[in-house]
């Protein structure tokens, strides 16, 4: 009984069903795929259903009955064509298989190479397809495909080699049910020629390519599933990261706190012993350099929190090199911020540096479409002269957040850096924004009101910055206009330096 089963099972594979049943497992992991892509947006899933949708259309020539076989009845004539099939699936195999072991990323010398080859063998069999569309004779997709075989093959066990190279676990996934559908294709061409140089059924044959196909794609199916499960574990490694981050952030933000705390409490003792006027000088001066330190120490909350979203952002859309790119500049800025704090003052290549910085990772939330333009005078030393730390970066916030984020095109922001006099630099930070006229307009519709502390306690400072020198410092607001209608704003710091 068992060896009648077998029998029946290897002689009518066609006959017996077993062609269906294999075309049914495929049809169902084809749409299965798809509609993953769609829930995803990963194109692997949607190459992989590519794959498995051609498989079939390969085989679809030997039905003649059944419910795929009405199925696809509308389009009886293309699936005539089972070598064309067969070459786009080999095609769209190499194609899945690069992308699912992520070869262009840890081998690319591999993948530009591979590809080149790849568009060749493309180039070649789309030049075959119009062949036989102009002269429309059979003999020349056949002759095609026998030439296809051997450049195909070739390329098929060099491109086995990165699979090897690479380290993840995934590709064992994918040479395990390669190898396996590798041997039952061997084995069913042997076979096949063996059966018809005897003058015996071919359908024996079949039954072998059909196992290899449901085995491959089995274990292909377990390979998209682990890879998901590797990408959520990924997700969730940077999420603890980030979250770990942020309680450090915060206690440190404590600390500073309650540092400043401290030392507000220091001076009003050393206040109550000393001479009135000096106390009240140093006060003032020490209150204005706690007050930007307390600034710089938890810079703008609601740019850190965004900054913070478009990074999860990233993550949640598995866009991981955006995400890294991002946070690394995030975190080189908050250094800066976080180091400035023991200096009350920077050198102008310093300012310039957290300057870009700042500017580059505030485009990244707007897409890269403000145009920042800088300008330096080239006989300033950026290298030796002294300013307030962080003295432009309220402006250059209010010049994006105010003035340009209400714009929908044409953002532009430029700084431009020169020598006023001997005794003084100049900085121009010029946007194209809505103008201060209606940015007020705005706010004073708005429920929560905000005052620009940064704004406040830059002209402090630059007041206190300036009592060393002769030269006074300066800040000066212009309304710019074009027709009458306000085409932006222009802000003035006159820096006094030695």
């Amino acid at each position: 009984m068992e060896q009648g089963l077998t029998s029946y099972f290897f002689d009518n594979a066609i006959q017996n069903g077993f062609l269906t049943f294999t075309i049914g497992i495929l049809f169902i992991l084809t749409v299965f795929h798809f509609l993953l892509y769609f829930q995803q947006r990963d194109k692997l899933y949607l190459l992989y259903s590519g794959y498995t949708f051609f498989i079939i259309f390969s085989q679809l020539h030997h039905l003649s009955e059944g419910f795929l076989y009405r199925l696809f009845l509308p389009i009886k004539e293309v699936t005539q064509y089972p070598t064309i099939a067969t070459e786009i699936y080999f095609i769209i195999y190499t194609l899945f298989a690069y992308r699912f072991l992520d070869i262009k990323k840890h081998l690319p010398n591999w993948y530009k190479w591979s590809f080149r080859v790849l568009y060749a063998i493309i180039a070649y069999c789309t030049i075959v397809f119009l062949l036989y569309l102009l002269k429309e004779n059979d003999s020349i997709l056949m002759e095609g495909y026998f030439y296809f075989t051997i450049p195909m093959t070739l390329f098929g066990i060099v491109m086995y080699i990165p699979f090897f190279k690479v380290k993840s676990p995934l590709k064992y996934y994918l040479i395990i049910g390669s190898v396996i559908l590798l041997i039952s294709s061997v084995w069913s061409l042997l076979y096949y020629i063996s059966l018809q140089n005897n003058g015996l059924s071919i359908e024996p044959a079949y039954s072998i390519l059909y196992l290899g196909f449901i085995l491959e794609n089995v274990l292909f199916s377990l390979g998209l599933g682990h890879k998901q499960k590797l990408i959520l574990e990924d997700r969730n490694t940077a999420k603890n990261k980030l979250i770990n981050q942020l309680k450090e952030n915060e206690e440190l933000r404590k600390k500073v706190q309650k540092q400043l705390e401290q030392d507000v409490e220091a001076l009003n003792k050393q206040a109550e012993i000393e001479k009135l006027e000096s106390i009240k000088i140093k006060y003032d001066k020490e209150l204005a350099e706690l007050k930007v330190s307390a600034l710089r120490s938890q810079m703008n909350p609601h740019f850190i929190f965004n900054s913070l979203n478009s990074i999860k952002r990233y993550i949640i859309d598995n866009e991981k090199e955006n995400a890294v790119f991002y946070l690394n500049k995030f975190s080189k800025l908050i250094r800066k911020i976080l180091a400035s704090t023991e200096n009350r003052e920077s050198t102008l290549e310093e300012e310039i540096e957290t300057l870009k910085l700042y500017v580059n990772i505030e485009n990244l939330r707007f897409n890269n479409t403000i145009d920042f333009k800088l300008d330096c005078d080239p006989s300033l030393n950026l290298a030796s002269l002294k300013i307030p730390s962080l003295i432009t970066q309220p402006f250059i916030e209010n010049a994006i957040w105010h003035g340009l984020s209400l714009k929908k095109e044409n953002r532009t922001l430029t700084v431009s850096l020169s020598k006023e006099n001997a005794n003084q630099v100049r900085f121009d930070i010029i946007d194209n924004g809505i103008g201060r006229e209606k940015s007020s307009a705005l706010k004073a519709k708005k429920l929560h009101k905000r005052d620009s502390l940064g704004v406040k306690l830059s002209e402090e400072r630059l007041k206190h910055f300036s009592k060393q020198f002769e030269a006074e410092g300066t800040i000066t607001f212009t309304d710019l206009y074009c027709d009458d209608k306000p085409s932006g704003t222009k802000v003035t710091i006159l820096i006094p330096i030695g």
